[in-house]
């Protein structure tokens, strides 16, 4: 049976994970295991990251809501759970975004809550 070496294979792999790792600094970028091992870490942060992107802009936008209903007179909690009451479905992003870009609109929002409460 004839020997299989493989290595067109092998090329292609090791410089897919070296062009994955471009960018590092020195044999991050150049040597395979380093570069194997720091693009593995690499795409574990990413992975971990993108999910705490979301947990981040969560409590952005939660701050800048109890900050804007702070100064019309009630409290984060109580906000949101009026506009639950008067079936007011709207996000805590566009809240946000109204709390920021439309004071008017976001006023009116809070008087609905505070009817409601």
């Amino acid at each position: 049976m004839p020997r299989v070496k493989g290595g067109p294979q092998t090329r292609r792999r090791r410089k897919k994970r070296l062009k994955l790792a471009k960018g590092q600094y020195g044999a991050r970028s150049k040597l395979f295991r380093t570069a194997t091992e720091s693009v593995d870490k690499g795409q574990g942060y990413a992975y971990v990251g993108r999910r705490h992107r979301k947990r981040d802009f969560r409590r952005l936008w939660i701050t800048r809501i109890s900050a804007a209903v702070k100064a019309h007179g009630l409290s984060y909690s109580r906000f949101i759970h009026a506009l639950t009451e008067a079936n007011v479905a709207v996000n805590r992003k566009m809240l946000s975004e109204m709390a920021i870009h439309d004071p008017a609109g976001f006023k009116s929002l809070t008087d609905l809550a505070k009817a409601s409460a």
